[in-house]
């Protein structure tokens, strides 16, 4: 049995590979869905030998089947947000400890101690629904800052912008995590000047708003709150865990996770670095459910394992995710 120890401990490029092979083959054997996919395109573990062999799943399957690999009780299920009438996703976790001190040691990868920070969440879309893992995490990060002031806000704009403003008189390091739509709505009601504070959007304007480039968001959102850079954080339903920007739209993953490109003609092509294409990602912990998704994300790779997001797929754009009638 592959243990978590050995996940979130990896070191460098060869213990990732090798873990990667080891849960291609468990997942392989007790993913009966990840299976059939495999079987579809004739890939069986004695044939793959490297990460860009390895059958990335198309996260549609999340929509319309149990990606489990695990047959433990399941804990938690993870819903995506839906448009109305659509079919969201469904990650169903196993073992919530793992998704825990997956962004746990994420975040402390990237930020460092969680206590040494005051949390602020502004994400209306997401508390206004059931099942978001982005909200379980957040409430998380809270909990574990073991601030008084930090918490959640949904339409007290107001209350926020004074504890912004409190916090920053005092010196007290704050993360401000939020939704896009709602960040901006904060910067057109408030100005600020933060020299204490990371402000972070999720991405998505759910809605809310017309969608802008990141580019642009960032350029009003850096102004708004006075800030030389807006962090970001790359996270989905489908995954447990995340990847982070410090700025300039370029993530790094945690040492567990790995972005790859893949050819938007041919899905089973991976690309080199600097090549825009389909996003794939190896997640090591989804060890239960599946560790290697095919996102409907476009973007491109540095060496460096930096990554960047470009744009989305529509639906008459995805190649090579005809096999989804298993």
């Amino acid at each position: 049995m592959i243990s978590t120890d050995t996940i979130f401990n990896i070191k460098n490029n060869a213990e990732f590979e090798a873990l990667a092979l080891d849960i291609f083959r468990f997942q392989f054997e007790n993913n009966g869905v990840y299976r059939s996919f495999c079987d579809l395109l004739y890939k069986h573990p004695s044939d793959i030998k490297s990460l860009t062999e390895i059958p990335f799943l198309p996260i549609q399957f999340f929509k319309t089947h149990d990606v489990l690999s695990s047959r433990a009780k399941v804990e938690k299920i993870f819903t995506s947000s839906g448009t109305t009438g659509s079919t969201t996703s469904k990650h169903q976790v196993t073992n919530l400890s793992i998704y825990e001190e997956s962004y746990l040691k994420g975040f402390a990868h990237f930020y460092g101690n969680i206590e040494d920070y005051v949390v602020l969440a502004l994400l209306p879309s997401y508390l206004e629904r059931d099942g978001s893992s982005l909200i379980y995490m957040v409430d998380d990060l809270i909990q574990k800052s073991k601030h008084p002031e930090s918490g959640f806000y949904l339409n007290n704009l107001q209350d926020l912008a004074k504890t912004l403003n409190r916090l920053e008189a005092k010196g007290q390091k704050t993360l401000l995590i939020g939704v896009s739509f709602a960040l901006l709505d904060l910067v057109e009601q408030f100005q600020f000047s933060l020299k204490h504070t990371i402000v972070m959007e999720t991405g998505g304007m759910k809605g809310r708003r017309k969608e802008i480039i990141r580019q642009e968001l960032h350029d009003v959102l850096k102004k708004g709150f006075g800030v030389k850079q807006i962090h970001s954080e790359y996270g989905m339903t489908e995954l447990l865990s995340q990847a982070y920007s410090k700025g300039n739209g370029v993530f790094e993953c945690a040492p567990w996770m790995k972005i790859l490109t893949r050819d938007t003609e041919d899905a089973l092509t991976v690309l080199p670095p600097n090549k825009t294409g389909g996003i794939n990602i190896i997640d090591l912990a989804n060890i239960n459910s599946c560790a290697f998704i095919a996102t409907q994300d476009l973007g491109k790779t540095s060496e460096n394992n930096q990554f960047e997001i470009i744009g989305r797929f529509d639906n008459s754009d995805i190649r090579g995710c005809n096999l989804m009638a298993l």
